[in-house]
C-alpha cells in the first residue's frame, strides 16, 4: 500500500477510537469480574436477582450491542435499570416485584426529621407539663394563709424551685411515706421559718410554721448534697411505717391541716417526712427535708439537759432498738420493704418524742439491701459517717463493703456508745455525771480520722462504764450490753434483735407489781 493511502488509514482509526471514547461512561462497578471499582462502557446499570429468598444486586456498565438487557421487564426474581451519565448507577435504586411494599430506605433529610419532629413534638409536651405543674403550685401558694410574718422568713422569700427541680417528678407519686411531689412543693412555699434550732457541720435545722403547726426543716448545705438526695431518695419510695424511724408517727400525734390532707386523700397516718424541695436564696442552691417537728429535739439536746429516771432510760434505749430492728430487716410483700442499714447512727441523729420515746432520723447515708434481687444499694454519697462513732473495721479500711451483714455490724458498735450516753445521765442513789460525748477522755473535740483510729483500733480502748450502774439490775443488764457491742470482732457483736429481746424482758421486770414492804 502507498504510503498516502496508509497515512490517511492510521487517521481514520485515530479518529474513530478518539470518537468512541469520548461517548463512553463512567459507571460504578461491583459486579464479581470487575477488577476495579468503576467501568467504562455506553450504558451504566443497577440489577437485582432474588435466589432460594436471598437477594443480590449488581451495578456495572453495558456497551451498546446489549442495549436491549436494560428493557427487561421487573420481575419477582429479576429486575434491571439503566441510566445514560457518568456515574449516575451510584445513587440509582431496583425493586423486585413485591419488593416496593417494604419501603425505600430513608435519606439523611427524611431520617433528620423521622428523629427531630417526634423529639420536637416531646419538648414542647414537657414544656407544656411544667408549666401545668407551675400554675397549680402558684394558684395553692396564693390561697395558702400565711397569716401575719413580719418578724419571719417566709419560704416564698427564699426563691421558687429551679425548672430541673420542676421537670423532677413532679405530677407523680412516690410510693413512700411523703406526700405525692407535686404537693411536697406546694407545701414547702406555704413554710414560714421561724427560729433556727440546731446546726451541724452539715446543715441548720429550724422550726418552721405549715397551716399553724411545728415542722422541722433541715436545710442541707450544699456540700451536703448527695445526703439530701438520698434521704429524699428513701423517704419516697421506701414504707418507712415505725413509731421509732422518722418516717412516720402514730394518728394520735397527727392533728391540724396535715390531718384534713390526708383524711381529704383516704389516706394512713401521717408520715414524719411531709416534702423536701429544692430552692434558691441569694443566687445559692437551698435544700429542704421537711419532717415532724419534735420539741424535745434530738437526744443529744436532751441528754444535756435532761437527767434520767432508770425507767426512761430503759425507755429511750429500747425504743432507740427498735427503730434500729425496723430498719435492720427485710419485709416481704406489698407493703414491704428492704433491709436498711443506718451507717450514721447517733445521738444526734436520734429524736426525742413527746412521749419520751426516740425516733431515728437522718438516712442521708443509708444502705439498702434486697434478699431477692441480691443487691446492694450504696447510694452516691463521699461522706463516711461520724468518725467518733465509727467501729474499728470502718477505722482500719477492713470492712467488707460488699456485705450488708457488714454494715449492720456497725450500727451496732454505734447503738452501744449512744447506750452509754444515755446511762451516763442516769440518776443512781442521787448520783449522776454531766453529759459527755462517747472517748471525751480520750480524743480531741473534734477527733480526726487518726486519733480514732489510734484510740479504737490500735488501743482497743471503749469508753469507761460508771460502777454505780452495776448496783442497778437494770443498769446492770445494760452495760453488759454495752460491752457485747463493741467487740472488735463484728461477728461478735450482738444483733439488734438480741438486744431487742433482752431490753423487752427488762421492760417486763419492771413493769411487774412490785411486794408490799
Amino acid at each position: 500500500m502507498p504510503c498516502g493511502a496508509c497515512g490517511r488509514a492510521v487517521l481514520a482509526l485515530m479518529t474513530f477510537s478518539i470518537g468512541f471514547a469520548a461517548d463512553e461512561l463512567l459507571c460504578v462497578c461491583d459486579v464479581p469480574h470487575c477488577s476495579l471499582p468503576t467501568c467504562t462502557g455506553q450504558v451504566c446499570f443497577v440489577s437485582k436477582r432474588k435466589e432460594e429468598g436471598t437477594i443480590t444486586q449488581h451495578k456495572g456498565c453495558f456497551s451498546q450491542n446489549i442495549l436491549e438487557n436494560c428493557h427487561t421487564p421487573v420481575t419477582e426474581q429479576y429486575g434491571m435499570r439503566c441510566c445514560d451519565s457518568s456515574m449516575c448507577n451510584a445513587e440509582l435504586e431496583i425493586f423486585l416485584q413485591g419488593e416496593e411494599a417494604l419501603g425505600k430506605a430513608p435519606s439523611l433529610p427524611n431520617l433528620l426529621l423521622m428523629i427531630f419532629v417526634p423529639l420536637l413534638a416531646l419538648l414542647i409536651l414537657v414544656a407544656l407539663t411544667v408549666l401545668f405543674c407551675w400554675k397549680v403550685a402558684q394558684h395553692r401558694h396564693q390561697k395558702s394563709d400565711l397569716g401575719d410574718t413580719d418578724l419571719m422568713l417566709k419560704a416564698s422569700m427564699v426563691g421558687d424551685s429551679t425548672l430541673e427541680d420542676l421537670l423532677n417528678d413532679d405530677c407523680t407519686t412516690g410510693s413512700g411515706s411523703g406526700l405525692p411531689f407535686l404537693v411536697q412543693r406546694t407545701v414547702a412555699r406555704q413554710i414560714t421559718l421561724v427560729e433556727c434550732v440546731g446546726k451541724g457541720r452539715y446543715g441548720e435545722v429550724w422550726r418552721g410554721v405549715w397551716h399553724g403547726e411545728s415542722v422541722a426543716v433541715k436545710i442541707f448545705s450544699s456540700r451536703d448534697e448527695q445526703s439530701w438526695f438520698r434521704e429524699t431518695e428513701i423517704y419516697n419510695t421506701v414504707l418507712l411505717r415505725h413509731d421509732n424511724i422518722l418516717g412516720e408517727w402514730g394518728a394520735k400525734e397527727a392533728g391540724g391541716a396535715a390531718v384534713q390532707w390526708l383524711h381529704g386523700h383516704g389516706s394512713s397516718p401521717r408520715p414524719g417526712f411531709i416534702a423536701s424541695d429544692m430552692t434558691s436564696r441569694n443566687s445559692s442552691t437551698q435544700l429542704w427535708l421537711i419532717t415532724h417537728y419534735h420539741e424535745n429535739g434530738s437526744l443529744y439536746d436532751y441528754l444535756q439537759r435532761t437527767a434520767l429516771d432508770v425507767e426512761t432510760c430503759l425507755g429511750l434505749a429500747s425504743s432507740i432498738i427498735c427503730g434500729l430492728v425496723h430498719l435492720h430487716v427485710e419485709i416481704f410483700g406489698t407493703q414491704g420493704k428492704p433491709a436498711i442499714a443506718h451507717r450514721d447512727l447517733k445521738s444526734r441523729n436520734i429524736l426525742v418524742k413527746s412521749n419520751r420515746q426516740c425516733c431515728i432520723a437522718d438516712l442521708g447515708l443509708a444502705v439498702m439491701h434486697s434478699q431477692g434481687s441480691d443487691y446492694l444499694d450504696i447510694g452516691n454519697n463521699p461522706r463516711v459517717g461520724t468518725k467518733r462513732y465509727m467501729a474499728p473495721e470502718v477505722l482500719s479500711e477492713q470492712i467488707r463493703t460488699d456485705c450488708f451483714e457488714s454494715y449492720k455490724k456497725t450500727d451496732i458498735w454505734a447503738y452501744g456508745l449512744v447506750l452509754w450516753e444515755i446511762t451516763r445521765r442516769t440518776v443512781v442513789n442521787g448520783i449522776v455525771e454531766e453529759y459527755r460525748p462517747p472517748f471525751f477522755d480520750a480524743v480531741p473535740s473534734d477527733p480526726s480520722f487518726e486519733d480514732m483510729k489510734k484510740v479504737v483500733c490500735i488501743d482497743q480502748q471503749t469508753p469507761v462504764i460508771p460502777n454505780r450502774l452495776f448496783s442497778d439490775s437494770v443498769l446492770s443488764a445494760l452495760a453488759k450490753i454495752m460491752k457485747e457491742c463493741w467487740y472488735q470482732s463484728p461477728s461478735a457483736r450482738l444483733t439488734a434483735l438480741r438486744i431487742k429481746k433482752t431490753l423487752k424482758k427488762l421492760n417486763n421486770s419492771l413493769e411487774k407489781p412490785k411486794p408490799e414492804q
